[in-house]
């Protein structure tokens, strides 16, 4: 069967008619319209700000401010040799290792590590390598290459 747009229907709870406030006294929300009897809550454009807390100093402000984010922090994604080691390409680059979703984040950069060892030789293209993995990479003919 076509459904065709004419006959598109909302069911008839899909729409709830809104509350008529103020329409006179024996509608239940006459007169004050449910804001109660003056003062600032029942003026026109009243009430008070997200966190207010009636002049006293807010929470936001008695909390001191601690720290900072230093904005030229590089950030490394770690990468140990016993990972390098299950991936059966020869050749490792960053846009590798994030298509196999051994690393989580683009912007990171690559650090390889010695912990493991290596059965095949490999070219790796990497930020940094510990002495240790360079050491083990070189030992058993492959390449480590600094990006």
């Amino acid at each position: 069967m076509e459904l065709k747009l004419h006959e598109l229907t909302s069911s008839p709870l899909a729409r709830k008619k809104p509350k008529r406030k103020g329409r006179g006294t024996s509608s239940g929300l006459g007169k004050t319209a449910g804001k109660g009897t003056k003062g600032q809550n029942a003026r026109t454009g009243g009430g008070v700000r997200p966190g207010f807390e009636g002049g006293q100093t807010p929470l936001y402000r008695r909390i001191s401010k601690r720290g900072f984010t230093n904005p030229t922090t590089i950030t490394y994604s770690i990468i140990n040799l016993d990972q390098i080691n299950k991936i059966k390409e020869t050749d490792i680059t960053p846009k590798l290792l994030y298509q196999l979703k051994i690393i989580k984040d683009k912007k990171h950069q690559i650090k390889v590590l010695g912990k493991g060892t290596l059965s095949t030789a490999k070219n790796i293209q990497a930020h940094k390598f510990s002495d240790a993995a360079k050491a083990a990479i070189e030992k058993i003919g492959g390449k480590a290459e600094v990006i």
